[in-house]
């Protein structure tokens, strides 16, 4: 198979950006769609031809949501329910031409071409994402009753990735099915309920100061999302959110 790519080339953040083309072919309709970019760089460095596209990419199991790409107006592409890693070449049209951007969002400025800092995630999970207050010691697995629909509940929005894809759909670019996730698979747990009221002002308070826009209630965020997050998590997180203001202002 054969490929016309559109690429973003971008030195950094504050560098100017632009459009680049590149031709691959002979692309094996089992590759992936980041072994298509390893096989374009190696063309690129083996050739001389220019800087080798920088872009993100860790387990390639869609496991750890760094691979994120831009690809013809999709967060990860023209697939459903995976990540850029898991996206294959068979899923495009021989000699179709491909449009690669990185996320564009305020809070995900770009490092380099396809690269983007996502570290505003990361200080969103720092604000109150986790549980410090002590849970006692490792509980046998059933000595903590759990009602099952809440238990699939919170492994449902523990499955979050935080690759982004969210905020990239979004044209808002808001972060609430990620922030809903975090704060819903801890709030449907007993040893989240302790911190809930704390935990869902202060990440929502970082998740405003960080410049990510509010909910445009269209649900492109779910539509996109490669683990398939439910936007009834963002009724929840709203809901956690005016609990916990109420019983502020008591």
């Amino acid at each position: 198979m054969n490929f016309t790519l559109k690429i973003w080339r971008q030195e950094n953040a504050k560098a100017k950006g632009r459009f680049e083309t590149y031709k691959v072919e002979n692309i094996s309709s089992d590759c992936s769609f980041l072994e298509m970019l390893d096989i374009l760089n190696e063309s690129l460095i083996s050739n001389k031809i220019a800087h080798p596209v920088c872009f993100d990419n860790d387990c390639r199991e869609g496991i750890c949501g760094m691979c994120g790409l831009y690809i013809n107006g999709r967060p990860h592409g023209n697939d459903d329910g995976v990540t850029t890693c898991q996206l294959h070449m068979r899923k495009f049209k021989d000699g179709e031409t491909i449009w690669i951007e990185p996320w564009r969002a305020k809070a995900f400025p770009v490092i380099r071409d396809l690269v983007v800092d996502r570290t505003a995630y990361d200080k969103i999970i720092q604000a109150g994402g986790y549980v410090s207050v002590s849970t006692g010691g490792v509980p046998d697995a059933n000595s903590i009753l759990i009602p099952k629909d809440k238990a699939d509940k919170a492994m449902d929005a523990a499955e979050c990735i935080g690759c982004g894809a969210c905020v990239a759909a979004c044209k808002n670019a808001s972060a609430m099915l990620f922030v809903s996730a975090k704060v819903s698979h801890l709030a449907l747990l007993p040893q989240g309920k302790v911190e809930a009221a704390n935990r869902v002002q202060k990440m929502v308070e970082k998740m405003d100061e960080l410049g990510f826009g509010n909910c445009t209630n269209t649900y492109a965020c779910e539509a996109e999302c490669p683990k398939l997050i439910k936007r009834s998590n963002i009724a929840r997180l709203n809901r956690e959110w005016i609990c916990a203001r109420v019983g502020k202002e008591k």
